[in-house]
């Protein structure tokens, strides 16, 4: 008996030790005798199915976390479920920009166009999410029925906080809050870098997109206003006013404005009638009136990818697209 005591008592004593010089079992939040937590956080696996509840601009949706068959009507969205690995099992295939043109595939389900889904294939899919923006809101109440229907567009006028949030969302809900904070911080740094470049030079710029020979403007708040906004581009104007289709201007305005930066998105590049022959902005812009600015002047008209600007925008691929597009167009 006296021998069995003895070897408890020093089992114990070991085992107390160990806690001590290791802090605890490792990974379990076990705290020393002072008090203070050594040990590595280590996040817990989430529950079988854990729910999640997402309040949006047009409800509130909760369905479990890491959706099986999630659909997407919104190009952004679609760039970010992209670039953090997540697959997806339905999109509008019709006019899919240039970047995401792998979903142009027949092993996904096309769902339809942005504004017109395809309700017929959704309910025979059976999805357990859905995302949308503006062009398909006009159908949330439908696909609502179908699946917890989610609108993650980007607000023109908090740009980059709206973004923050889509992104920060989609990371929760699939799992994926390390790779979607890892993307951000580097957006951030490439924003303020920009910020730097552009109050250093002083200079102002003007937003202009062309489509069928005509011209339109776009200011601070408007759905290209990041370049004002965000990346710190003093406006030529200040007056222009935020509309989704812009201020229709005329080239004597612009030659009136003359800006150093003369940023130009070519709708008709992306988006053309069908039978119809576009004529490339190029064409349109540089004309003589457009030759007096100092945009022309220096070399600084910048020809913006409408992929990202026009179709897509708001997403992981896109907005450090946008930022290094401007980088280079100031520099």
């Amino acid at each position: 008996m006296l021998a069995t005591l003895t070897l408890v008592f020093a089992l114990a004593a070991c085992g107390a030790n160990n806690n001590s010089s290791n802090g605890g079992n490792k990974g379990g939040g076990n705290e020393t005798a002072s008090g203070t937590n050594t040990a590595e956080p280590v996040a817990a696996a989430p529950a079988e199915n854990e729910e999640m509840t997402i309040k949006h601009q047009l409800g509130e949706a909760t369905l479990k976390k890491n959706p099986a068959k999630v659909v997407v009507f919104d190009y952004g969205t679609l760039e970010t479920l992209d670039k953090l690995g997540i697959e997806i099992a339905a999109v509008p295939q019709g006019n899919l920009p240039s970047h995401l043109e792998k979903y142009n595939d027949s092993k996904y389900t096309n769902a339809g166009t942005l504004f017109e889904p395809d309700f017929e294939k959704l309910n025979a899919l059976k999805p357990d999410v859905i995302f949308i923006s503006g062009r398909s809101s006009e159908a949330y109440e439908e696909l609502n029925k179908i699946a917890p229907t989610i609108f993650l567009g980007v607000e023109t006028q908090r740009y980059m906080e709206s973004f923050t949030e889509n992104v920060k969302t989609i990371g929760e809900l699939f799992g994926k809050e390390a790779e979607a904070e890892k993307e951000l911080a580097a957006i951030n740094d490439s924003v303020k870098a920009v910020n730097d470049l552009a109050s250093a030079g002083g200079k102002k710029g003007l937003i202009i997109l062309t489509t069928g020979g005509k011209v339109s403007a776009f200011g601070p708040g408007s759905r290209f206003g990041i370049i004002h906004d965000v990346l710190g581009v003093t406006p030529v104007d200040e007056s222009i006013k935020v509309d989704t289709h812009g201020n229709s201007i005329s080239f004597e305005f612009v030659a009136e404005k003359n800006p150093d930066y003369l940023f130009v998105i070519d709708r008709d590049a992306v988006v053309t009638e069908e039978g119809k022959q576009a004529t490339p902005a190029k064409e349109i812009v540089e004309n003589d009136l457009v030759k007096k600015t100092n945009a022309f002047k220096d070399g600084k008209i910048v020809y913006l990818d409408p992929s990202y600007w026009y179709l897509s925008g708001g997403g992981l691929i896109s907005v450090p697209e946008m930022i290094r597009e401007v980088q280079e167009g100031i520099q």
